[in-house]
């Protein structure tokens, strides 16, 4: 294996006695992740960190890693033995290799030291004064300069029980808790702008997502639930094995038209939608359901309207998204890759049938009477019999 990888991690750290459940999980997602290259990546772990060794070419794990929830740095790094001498020397070719790839003179650079192995010779200001004295008197004059605040290259020495690492580039990972260790949860995936966002967010804090996304045709195209594939696809980027499951709302939905007060439609389907995921996502052993909602967005995201859809739930349902604004939403959307997508022109469900007056501050005996004559059970019980199941 050519290429190493030290791999830090955050939260994951302060995981007490459940600790290596989390590492256990993130090094089963790394090696998932580095698979679809069609590597086979050596993986293991010392107390801290996290190594990747393989084949692979830099960039290509750099990016492919970026990905995994759980890692908050990628450093590729060079191995050297518990020896002063050996360490500058390793040290002395990553700077080389740094000069010879950027033109800036003088370059400035600054010494971190990370020494868990107190036994080691020098402690951490002594080395840092070893390590930076050598590269400066190694190197051609004038080539480097010390600047311990605004500096071009940090160098950092890892100074482990078995080994020292050497590393001078830090890619920032997602941090978060690796996908897996947080249970399972339903998304309640719409092809709009802040559903795939909630359940990115879910993800990051190691839920993994069952997408569930209510189709009703004809009144939506093909390419509405093209869209939402797609928007599937994108997060299955940061989850190793992802099932949508694509619901036929049709028949439920013209019921609902057919039976309910006009001003309570989106809240009467809203809480259908609820009953028909949260089934699902039972069957798949999930224990929460995930909602793009936020505070007063729409008229169905009021705090009365939050609680009558609340109050037809068995499971949790989470809404990452609670406090943010629009434009919150919008930059993180950006961010993760999604917003593209979600701007796509294709009507899904809520949007062909919200009423001209919608209701904001409904009350729940509005609701139960609004829903005496829908008897919708045999239909629900069909939709969720018939779901097609798209595994990204």
């Amino acid at each position: 294996m050519d290429n190493l990888f030290l791999i830090r991690y955050g939260e994951i750290g302060i995981k007490g006695n459940n600790r290596y459940k989390f590492e256990d999980k993130l090094i089963e997602n790394i090696e998932e992740s580095l698979k679809e290259l069609g590597a086979k990546p050596i993986v293991y772990k010392t107390f801290g960190r996290i190594f990747v060794e393989t084949d692979l070419a830099t960039e290509d794990v750099l990016k492919k890693l970026g990905d995994v929830f759980g890692i908050v740095g990628i450093c590729p790094a060079q191995k050297a033995a518990l020896d002063v001498e050996n360490i500058k020397e390793e040290a002395l070719k990553l700077v080389e290799e740094e000069l010879e790839a950027t033109a800036k003179e003088p370059l400035l650079f600054r010494i971190t030291t990370n020494r868990s192995n107190k036994s080691f010779t020098l402690d951490t200001m002594e080395l840092n004064r070893e390590l930076g004295a050598y590269l400066l008197e190694n190197t051609p004059d004038g080539a480097l300069g010390v600047d311990l605040e605004d500096f071009d290259l940090e160098l950092t020495a890892e100074i482990r029980d078995q080994q020292a690492y050497i590393y001078s580039q830090d890619k920032q990972g997602l941090g978060g808790l690796p996908v897996g260790t947080s249970d399972k949860a339903g998304l309640m995936l719409s092809g709009g702008i802040d559903s795939p966002v909630a359940g990115w967010l879910a993800m990051k804090r190691g839920v993994e997502i069952t997408p569930i996304y209510f189709h009703t045709p004809p009144f939506t195209s093909e390419r509405a639930k093209e869209k939402v594939i797609d928007l599937a696809e994108q997060l299955a980027r940061y989850q190793p094995e992802l099932k949508l499951h694509v619901v036929n709302f049709t028949a439920v939905q013209t019921a609902i038209n057919e039976h309910c007060h006009a001003d309570l439609i989106t809240l009467v389907m809203r809480r259908q939608m609820i009953k028909i995921a949260q089934r699902i996502t039972k069957n798949r052993g999930g224990k929460a359901l995930v909602s793009g909602e936020s505070i007063a967005q729409v008229a169905s995201q009021t705090l009365d309207s939050l609680q009558v859809t609340n109050q037809i739930a068995e499971l949790p349902i989470l809404r990452p998204l609670i406090a943010f604004d629009k434009e919150e939403i919008i930059n993180k959307a950006r961010e993760i890759g999604t917003y593209k997508l979600s701007t796509k022109p294709a009507q899904d469900c809520c949007t062909v049938f919200v009423p001209d007056t919608p209701e904001t501050h409904p009350e729940m005996e509005q609701i139960t009477a609004s829903e005496e004559n829908l008897e919708v059970e045999e239909l629900i019980t069909e939709a969720i019999e018939n779901a097609e199941i798209i595994e990204l």
